[in-house]
Parts: C-alpha cells; structure tokens; sequence
C-alpha cells in the first residue's frame, strides 16, 4: 500500500490517497495547537501515542459491533482507513462537564449531568464550528433525520463501549467528540480518532488531565499525559486488527 497525493494537510493529522482508490492513509504527527492555532509546539511522540490510542479504541470499537472507516495499523504513526465523504459536523459527548460548556453555561466544571448530554457543531472554519440543533443540521443539508437517528443511536453505543474501558484503567472520559462519513453506499461510519487531542481524561485518583487541556492551560507533562494514556490502554486492549 503506498500513499500518493495529501488531501487533508491538518496540524495533528494529515490525510493521504492511497493506489487504491477507496483506501487513505492516516498519518499523526507531534504537533500540537490551541486557541484556533494562536499557540502551537511540538510534541515528542505524540503523533505515536494518538495512533495507538486511536488504533486500539478502533480496535475495541469494531468488537462491539461499531462502524468505522478504520482498516488496520500501518505503523506506529500510521493507520490505513476506508475513504469515506465526511459529514461536517461534530458530535460531543459530554458525560461531566468541562471545557466551552463549563464557560458558556456557568457550570462548574467537574459537575456530573444526569443524563449524557450531546452536542453537535457545524464544521466550519470560517464560523468557528458553532453548535447547532438538529433543525438546523437537516436545513444545512449536513443529514437526514434518519441519518441524524442514527448518528445519534451510535453516538451512545460508542459511549456506552468506551466509558466502561476507561473507567477499568482508573480514566474518567469525560467528553469526545467523533465526525461521522458516508462509504460509497450511503452507509455511516465512525471516521473520526479518540485521543488526547480531542477528548478528556481525567485520572480518576488524583483528577489529573491527562490530554490536551494540560497544552492549553500551561500545566506541563503534556507527552507523560498522551503517554500515560496510551500505556493503561495497552494494557487491557489486543492488537489484533480488522479485517480488510
């Protein structure tokens, strides 16, 4: 399998054409920003640290019955995926509060919801990725109210997968945010990476965050974090990949 041509050139992840033309390549590297790319460094490792984050839950993932664009693990910075039409929107689980809701709501962070709370944004760089409602993801065009269903229906199954996983290597995971694809048959899957870059884990002893919150606010050991991630997943996951 050999990469061709870049068709997503991200900060943490860049996206590659393959010879085979339903396949991509994913490639993680050590860079990392905040604050809409106002503040950026670069990690040692990272990029191996949220591959085989993202590989094992993948893995996982597939075992519990979840659609996803992903193949199987090329190398420890690279994962071989279906290539799929991305759906621009978001979805954000949100099983405590933190982060933008924390802010926006005048909610103390740390406080556990009664019941998951999900988010949905609109992808766009120009409009900051605002949150919207269903409505208005059906008036933008962005799903259908079945697709939206199911969207929403898997959402909660992958939460329902993960948080369990987490909770038995002392993580709280608590929130994600995953991006849905279409395959060439109109079928969803998963086409999005849960790692240190777009979740938050909390160690569930001491509270100490173990993901890209520790970059944002100054707080040091960002690579131990990724890397404290990465070695409790391990050690409870196989390695065994999907079938092409």
């Amino acid at each position: 399998m050999n990469r061709t041509n870049i068709i997503h050139d991200g900060v943490s992840i860049k996206i590659y054409e393959t010879d085979e033309p339903d396949k991509v390549i994913i490639s993680f590297t050590d860079d990392i920003t905040a604050y809409y790319k106002i503040k950026k460094a670069v990690i040692r490792d990272k990029g191996l640290y949220c591959n085989n984050i993202s590989c094992m839950i993948f893995r996982h993932l597939v075992k519990g019955g979840i659609p996803v664009h992903f193949i199987r693990q090329i190398s420890d910075r690279e994962q071989l995926c279906r290539k799929v039409d991305v759906i621009p929107m978001e979805v954000i689980v949100r099983n405590v509060i933190a982060g933008s809701m924390a802010q926006r709501l005048g909610i103390e962070e740390g406080m556990v919801p009664n019941d998951t709370i999900f988010d949905i944004c609109y992808k766009s760089d120009e409009l900051g990725d605002p949150i919207i409602n269903d409505y208005h993801a059906i008036a933008l065009g962005l799903a259908t109210r079945a697709e939206l269903d199911e969207i929403y229906s898997i959402t909660k199954r992958v939460n329902d997968i993960l948080f369990p996983l987490f909770k038995g290597i002392g993580i709280t995971l608590v929130d994600f945010k995953i991006e849905f694809g279409r395959l060439p048959d109109g079928s969803l899957v998963l086409a999005d990476d849960i790692t240190p870059d777009s979740a938050r884990f909390w160690d569930i002893e001491t509270g100490m965050k173990l993901d890209k919150d520790r970059f944002r606010h100054d707080a040091g050991k960002v690579g131990l974090a990724y890397k404290t991630v990465y070695e409790r997943l391990a050690s409870v996951t196989d390695n065994s990949d999907c079938d092409e």
